[in-house]
């Protein structure tokens, strides 16, 4: 074994516990004696096991930090956040920087597993009358904001068996929810005032929005109020949801998070629960694809 050149001057002004770290490493890394190495530091074996306990102490008490932050994280997204996202808020929420393999590891021995999403139900499709072409056919690429948005209407149940609808439009760009209203009828009105609301808050000077061939959006009054703020229309081909992918994902999203996780006694319930559940996704659902910003922030930085 080499010898271990150690001036006893080198470490004068140091803490014991350098030393003893010193020692660990050496142990660790080059297998030299723990009562060698104890001696040409001139420290006690027995101060260094008492660090080495310490240490370990230490160790279990930012384990256990650990796990009840991800216990934590994870029931305050409703058991939706899987170990990427968990993983981003420990970065944002706790300043701790861990990787995926623990969180995983951890997750698994509390038993937490995200929820996973439910196949959605088939659709009625309806006979369309005035259509427009598909400008973007399927090119989600978006470079800014309000480039390019994506509308549709979704049903959600509430009380016995009554229905409600959800109109939205999401950015493509930075996956915000641009405008959205609920209501007790899925008729043009709801589209309407949607869309106005998104207009009133956003640039659309350079705006594509795309649907599907529903009846509100291949009326006159949308094409003309959409005509009158020089908003081009695009339109999926017949049948085809993929061509609206953005928004039927984040249909998707708020179904399996939090809508088919929930029970709503009363039409207000369901709208309260929804505007709720839409500020999280907005403000505290990290995004990985935008480095753990939320769409809100990452609109925000554009």
């Amino acid at each position: 074994m080499a010898r271990v050149q150690v001036s006893k001057q080198t470490f004068s002004l140091g803490h014991k516990e350098h030393l003893y770290q010193m020692i660990f490493e050496l142990n660790r890394e080059r297998n030299y004696s723990i009562k060698m190495l104890c001696q040409r530091l001139e420290v006690s074996r027995s101060g260094y096991y008492k660090w080495c306990n310490k240490e370990v102490s230490n160790n279990e008490k930012r384990s256990k930090l650990i796990a009840k932050e991800i216990k934590r994280i994870f029931e305050e997204s409703k058991e939706t956040f899987g170990v990427v996202r968990i993983h981003y808020a420990l970065r944002r929420e706790c300043n701790l920087n861990i990787n995926i393999k623990c969180i995983r590891r951890i997750m698994r021995i509390l038993g937490l597993q995200a929820q996973i999403r439910k196949k959605r139900p088939n659709w009625i499709r309806v006979k369309p009358h005035f259509t427009a072409e598909n400008i973007l056919n399927r090119n989600f690429e978006a470079k800014k904001p309000n480039q390019k948005w994506f509308t549709d209407i979704s049903y959600l149940n509430y009380g016995k068996g009554q229905k409600a609808y959800i109109s939205a439009i999401i950015d493509r760009y930075d996956l915000s929810i641009v405008a959205y209203k609920v209501s007790k009828r899925n008729d043009l009105k709801l589209v309407m005032d949607t869309l106005r609301l998104a207009l009133q808050n956003n640039d659309v000077s350079n705006t594509v929005i795309h649907s599907d061939r529903g009846f509100q959006y291949t009326s006159k009054h949308y094409k003309k109020y959409l005509d009158t703020n020089n908003v081009k229309i695009s339109m999926s081909k017949a049948g085809s949801c993929l061509d609206n992918q953005p928004i039927e994902a984040f249909w998707g999203t708020l179904k399996s998070e939090y809508y088919y996780r929930n029970q709503f006694s009363t039409y207000e319930d369901l709208e309260t629960g929804i505007s709720k559940y839409i500020d999280f996704y907005m403000n505290k659902r990290y995004v990985p694809k935008f480095d753990g910003l939320t769409p809100n922030e990452y609109r925000n930085v554009s």
